[in-house]
């Protein structure tokens, strides 16, 4: 059975907006390639997908946009040809290497996760936290930005009961950020 990881930055405080937190830095964005290429498949719902693909899918004209940097290119290279699912139910389809999951979440995810493989990746906030309430979460990944943010959308808010988690890693970057790898206790 692969396992399901969930990897997002949170400030100190919490917030889990994808704004909030430290700019990308190359130690960063090396470390999100390194957690992409772990997965097998990446799991979004609708408003995750979307913000992914407008900063990270390839161009049609093939060459990436003069604002990413050099070592941006490995991270957009890896998340652009990887398979996704996006959960949603208003959208009517999607692409980028996509395809639409709209029946029951927790069963399309169980059964993707009995799949061969070496683990799914799901990113986001509302997303995860439905599958941290059915248990499905193998593995917390948290970059906890130097930050405090005092507003937005919190770390998992409304979880309906409380997960003891286990740390297994741990890395620190020279942002002050640390990567924190935690399994349920």
């Amino acid at each position: 059975m692969r396992p399901l990881r969930y990897s997002i930055n949170v400030t100190l405080d919490g917030c889990c907006h994808h704004e909030a937190g430290l700019p990308p830095d190359e130690e960063s964005m090396r470390y999100w390639t390194a957690e992409m290429e772990r997965a097998d498949a990446l799991i979004f719902g609708r408003v995750t997908y979307g913000m992914m693909e407008s900063a990270w899918r390839r161009p049609a004209t093939g060459t990436w946009p003069d604002w990413m940097r050099e070592w941006e290119i490995p991270f957009a290279e890896t998340i652009d040809r990887a398979k996704k699912y996006v959960v949603s139910s208003t959208l009517s389809g999607v692409e980028w290497n996509a395809e639409l999951v709209r029946d029951d979440v927790g069963r399309a995810v169980e059964r993707l996760k009995r799949e061969p493989g070496e683990g799914l990746f799901v990113g986001g906030v509302t997303l995860p936290l439905a599958l941290a309430d059915l248990g499905l979460i193998d593995e917390y990944v948290f970059l906890v930005q130097p930050v405090l943010a005092g507003h937005g959308p919190t770390l998992l808010a409304g979880l309906r009961e409380r997960i003891q988690l286990e740390l297994v890693d741990r890395q620190e970057f020279r942002s002050g950020a640390v990567a924190m790898r935690y399994r349920p206790a």
